[in-house]
């Protein structure tokens, strides 16, 4: 098993009940360009993914497809490609996507939008625009890629403003006869969140995927390759024999890093041989360090509170790095711990050296 990934079926799973619940009454002003309104679509869109026990990942790729759709607004037109598209998901009036009423509704039709995507095959392997093409059908495969930032910053401003929101989707099973379950989709396929449980999920000291939340509120940081571990090497930059202070994780250039657990950034910057670093504050004395991303790839800023899973920022190879990779650190009260064996003690196992 390597860096935190479980197997596909696993992994799958282990998605039930990982993602967030949301209210957006607690945020007031802007979030990366979208407010009231919009956010309480976004919110609804959260829920609804909410409902079904997918991952933050999936509810992400939802609130991104309906950014690039509608800019988060329930249109009640469409566009020359789709006249009789409405909605927030611009769906079609094709029977695949319901009644008018049905794709005007936020819950409604994020409901259906996450039934298809519930069905697509490998996704946690695919960029997020992929994923949103293969349920929208849409032209142009990438055409979702610059909302997936925006995206990002406001699913994790909603996680932070609270949680008191209610997962409000239908009931997770339909009559199979109901037109509004869209083509190919088992409709009692899709299980009710709490009604899901696997060995993989329930076993705090099973490993769980890069986003997905152990039972003790902590995650992987990023997805793997796990290239090097904790303790004293030769710096492959500098040539030095010196504490190498946290591990590294090696998924490519761009992969998403995520907030480790819940806590609050109180670091997000430039920072000598980590090239760019940010830090979190989780409390009781411990804190997380993210390093070797370019100033770019940092989406949250100092004094955001961030959850646990949220995605903080994007693999780089800023600083003294030979490749692309987050270099990860525990401290606790300061003082450096190795991170494999801290986390696996909360439900996350990194897995073996590759």
């Amino acid at each position: 098993m390597i860096a935190g990934l479980v197997d596909t079926q696993a992994r799958d799973e282990c998605s039930t009940g990982t993602g967030v619940v949301v209210d957006a009454t607690g945020i007031t002003g802007e979030v990366a360009g979208y407010s009231g309104e919009q956010l309480s679509n976004a919110a609804a869109i959260v829920n609804a993914g909410a409902a079904l026990g997918l991952s933050q990942r999936d509810q992400t790729i939802g609130v991104m497809t309906a950014m690039g759709e509608s800019g988060l607004r329930v249109l009640d037109y469409g566009d020359v490609a789709g006249p009789d598209s409405r909605g927030l998901f611009q769906q079609r009036d094709n029977g695949a996507w319901g009644s008018l009423a049905d794709r005007m509704d936020p819950t409604r039709s994020a409901t259906n939008f996450f039934r298809v995507l519930a069905d697509v095959e490998g996704r946690d392997q695919l960029a997020p625009t992929r994923v949103a093409n293969r349920v929208q059908r849409n032209a142009d495969p990438d055409h979702y890629t610059r909302w997936w930032d925006p995206a990002v910053e406001v699913v994790a401003a909603l996680a932070a403003a609270g949680s008191s929101g209610t997962a409000t989707a239908p009931p997770a099973t339909l009559d199979p006869a109901d037109p509004r379950v869209p083509p190919g989709i088992a409709p009692d396929v899709v299980p009710a969140a709490a009604a899901v449980g696997t060995a993989a999920c329930g076993d705090p000291s099973a490993a769980v995927s890069a986003g997905a939340i152990s039972t003790d509120g902590w995650t992987a940081p990023a997805g793997g390759p796990f290239t090097s571990t904790y303790g004293m090497r030769t710096n492959p930059v500098t040539g030095i024999y010196k504490l190498h202070g946290g591990i590294d994780l090696a998924p490519g250039c761009e992969s998403p890093i995520y907030a480790a657990a819940a806590g609050t950034v109180v670091r997000a910057g430039a920072a000598a041989s980590y090239g760019n670093l940010m830090i979190i504050d989780h409390g009781n004395g411990a804190t997380t360090y993210y390093a070797h991303m370019h100033a770019d790839d940092l989406l949250v800023g100092v004094g955001q509170q961030v959850a646990a899973g949220a995605q903080i920022a994007r693999v780089g190879t800023a600083g003294n790095s030979t490749g692309c990779h987050l270099h990860f650190e525990v401290r606790i009260n300061g003082a450096r711990t190795d991170p494999r064996p801290f986390l696996k003690k909360r439900g996350v196992d990194i897995g073996p050296l590759i």
